[in-house]
């Protein structure tokens, strides 16, 4: 913060939002105040729900039109409350820009990638042509994305999850703002470039003399990037202060149980006799890449390459690695829902060859977490009828109040009120989506779960309820779960078994208490090194890496 200019960049003064629905309004800010100067972080942190998205979409006058909100935004001595739609759409993009927490919702899937960030520099700067195009490769070389030149082309669903966020950064970056607002910017990210996008993030803040809110869940962050910290608790700032001061001595009861959250415990045990419920290998999930007027095909992205893995009945195989890796293809092949070559063996079948109907009477032993709640629940439809679909397709709940109390302990199993089934995706925040989707895989009682990023979208107390439950259901019912995560803090809790991959290799495999224990490679050690640099139980084989 720069001592010359004790003036705030941003000052916010006593807001407050409410949403207006069919039994009433429910207030989602309660006369929340603070400031940013010119070069300081400030972090909004809280338990999802508890209202800092809904703060920085307030600040950019980006709430829909069923909230109701007061308070002053003073932005460079504007009242940005006050500003006809016009000038906001000046504001948005160029003074004040914001990285969303789900990036297929801000990205669009029918324009490349070198399209939605030109339009920004076009609309902004005024660069089109050859002067764009650099200026687009030097924002995705920035942001750590590889293959720049050639991902350029590339359409949203064709890049992995880290990898969108990674471009959404990039598009938010292009203008240099004077702040940004940043809503979970890292959370699909590997641990690797989450510390590659924190330091480019400080560093563009020192050169541009730029202002971060930083919204996230992730208190390791906190420390590490933050001059100063608002916790917010059910709309409201309950404790506030210098980040140092805050994570030394908390005063509030709320935020020493954040910073005391963590997944803790290790995974079930399993048998040494349990049975191979799934076998699958060596696998090969190739990409073609395209080029030219008449598209032929010029290579190929060689997603899984030769990876072979056995999960057991009752046990947890992790895979981590960098975004782009290859694990979320792999899980995809295993359930058959990515073309593949390779043997796939599920409870004693080949399945490797089965079409869509073959597979359907299977769906109900092997399901799936998918990594972006929000494209994976669809907006039309209740949360009742989300998590009860699968019961409708497999008969498994005939009658609606049978359904309804199904659908009513799932929701409950995973840390939601039953009262809400009625509601739909878009009223509930980041997380609490996320927990949607885990109570709709759940609910048919599956044999084998693919898990991918299923706890990215959580805050740490809530992550903590997810590990033990998902540990809970495991041991009651045994489960195998192919659990695929950035978050190795969550992995060391959960897996039995650890797969590393890096370009669609497995480069280092083995029991999780070895792996965590005494990482041989260079690469696994480098993954472990980052995301263990804040913890004082870091493996002891890390810390003279």
């Amino acid at each position: 913060m720069s001592e010359a200019d004790p003036q705030p960049l941003l000052a916010v003064e006593d807001l407050s939002v409410a949403f207006r629905a069919r039994e009433g309004e429910t207030v989602a800010v309660d006369g929340v105040s603070f400031a940013i100067r010119r070069g300081e972080t400030l972090a909004l942190v809280g338990e999802s729900g508890s209202g800092k998205s809904v703060t920085a979409l307030a600040i950019l006058r980006l709430l829909d039109g069923s909230a109701r909100q007061d308070g002053r935004i003073l932005f460079k001595d504007r009242d940005l409350a006050q500003l006809p739609e016009r000038a906001m759409r000046d504001v948005r993009g160029a003074d004040i820009t914001m990285v969303f927490q789900e990036p297929m919702t801000s990205l669009n899937p029918l324009h490349t990638i070198e399209r939605q960030i030109g339009e920004v520099l076009g609309l902004h700067r005024g660069l089109s042509g050859k002067a764009a195009r650099r200026r687009i490769l030097e924002l995705l070389d920035l942001v750590g994305l590889r293959d720049a030149e050639r991902r350029m082309g590339a359409y949203p669903h064709e890049l992995s999850g880290g990898q969108r966020q990674r471009v959404m950064i990039a598009m938010a970056l292009a203008c240099e703002p004077d702040l940004l607002v940043a809503d979970e910017p890292t959370t699909a990210l590997d641990v690797t470039v989450q510390a590659q996008i924190l330091a480019l993030l400080a560093d563009l803040q020192k050169r541009l003399g730029m202002a971060m809110l930083f919204i996230t869940h992730d208190l390791g962050i906190v420390e590490r990037i933050a001059d100063r910290v608002c916790v917010m608790l059910k709309g409201r700032i309950v404790e506030a202060g210098a980040t140092k001061a805050v994570f030394a001595d908390p005063q509030h009861e709320y935020t020493r149980r954040l910073i005391a959250s963590e997944p803790k415990g290790r995974a079930n045990p399993v048998p040494a006799d349990a049975a191979p419920l799934l076998e699958a290998g060596p696998l090969k999930v190739w990409f073609p890449l395209k080029s030219g007027l008449l598209r032929r095909v010029t290579g190929h992205v060689r997603a899984v390459d030769g990876v072979s893995l056995r999960v057991r009945t009752g046990e947890t195989v992790g895979v981590v690695g960098e975004s782009g890796s290859g694990k979320t293809t792999l899980g995809l092949a295993l359930l058959r829902l990515t073309r593949s070559e390779g043997p796939i063996v599920f409870l004693g079948r080949a399945i490797d060859g089965f079409g869509v109907a073959q597979m359907r009477p299977l769906r109900k032993d092997m399901q799936v977490v998918f990594q972006d709640p929000y494209g994976s629940l669809s907006p039309r439809m209740s949360v009742a009828d989300i998590v009860a679909e699968g019961l409708v397709v497999q008969g498994a709940a005939r009658s609606r109040a049978e359904r309804r109390a199904v659908v009513a302990k799932a929701l409950t199993d995973v840390g939601l009120d039953p009262a809400a089934m009625d509601r739909y995706p878009h009223e509930f925040s980041g997380g609490q989506r996320q927990r949607i989707a885990i109570a709709r895989a759940m609910v048919l009682n599956p044999r084998f779960v693919v898990l991918d990023e299923p706890t990215s979208a959580l805050d740490r107390s809530v992550q903590a309820q997810i590990v033990t439950l998902l540990r809970d259901l495991q041991r009651e019912r045994g489960l195998a779960y192919l659990f695929i995560s950035h978050d190795l803090k969550v992995v060391r809790a959960l897996a039995n078994y650890v797969i590393v991959m890096q370009n669609g290799h497995v480069v280092e495999e083995g029991p999780a208490e070895s792996i965590f224990a005494k990482p041989q490679t260079p690469y696994t050690r480098a993954l472990f090194k980052a995301a263990f640099a804040l913890e004082s139980d870091a493996p002891a084989e890390l810390e003279s890496a």
